[in-house]
């Protein structure tokens, strides 16, 4: 009796790992891809709208309404990120909708990518909730961007942040604080990740309004293109 209950315990494993491995080869066919055609080459990324569903169609009217065609890479820090998607070639700023929800945590907490080379996220200011139009590419593992999920209970039993302990901390303050939001990380680069290389490396200093970090020959999105 008890080989046969393992046999059929064993078949029943099988059949939803086949199930689990079966939907999410259909989400990755399902995921939208975007080419951005540039001056320094091309590459496209693939989104997930199962993970950050409002910055993917956030990201995703950007691109149909063609806002990110003409824009430049204005920010590159080799061993940290390219940055691009709200600046044209003469460093002025283009209008932009309302800010999208920040995501970040949802998308981890579902098992989305960390800030890790070749992954897609959202830029913003220092607060969380100002997100729209700007996106950079992580160039390096950029732990310190990663959302910080907060654990269950309130007060917060305990809480570890930057090997710092906190105990019995009100959950209003942790959900809250800036520090903890981290950056909404949507999508990844799956071709073309030598040209976003090619991209961090090139030489940069001040260019308009920005001291440091422009490249210094312009690197232009002639135009972004949802392909899939």
């Amino acid at each position: 009796m008890t080989s046969r209950l393992s046999f059929f315990t064993a078949r029943r494993a099988l059949l939803i790992a086949g199930l689990m491995a079966g939907a999410f080869h259909a989400q990755a066919a399902d995921a939208p891809r975007v080419k951005f055609a540039t001056t320094a080459g091309d590459f496209v990324v693939e989104l997930y709208p199962d993970k950050a569903p409002k910055t993917v169609e956030n990201f995703l009217q950007y691109v149909k309404d063609k806002h990110y065609d003409g824009t430049i890479f204005h920010r590159v820090i080799p061993g940290f990120m390219v940055q691009g998607g709200g600046f044209d070639t003469t460093y002025t700023q283009k209008p932009t909708r309302a800010p999208v929800v920040h995501e970040g945590r949802e998308a981890l907490a579902k098992g989305g990518d960390k800030n890790v080379p070749g992954t897609l996220a959202m830029a913003r200011t220092s607060d969380p909730q100002s997100a729209t139009s700007q996106f950079f590419i992580n160039v390096n593992d950029n732990a310190s961007l990663n959302p910080t999920i907060i654990p269950p209970g309130d007060p917060v039993p305990k809480f570890e942040y930057q090997g710092r302990v906190y105990e019995n901390t009100p959950r209003s303050q942790l959900v809250n604080a800036p520090q903890l939001f981290g950056y909404t990380v949507f999508g990844k680069v799956v071709s073309g990740m030598d040209v976003v290389n090619k991209i961090k490396a090139t030489p940069t200093g001040a260019g308009g309004p920005f001291p440091t970090d422009v490249p210094q020959t312009p690197i232009i999105i002639n135009s972004a293109t949802l392909v899939k």
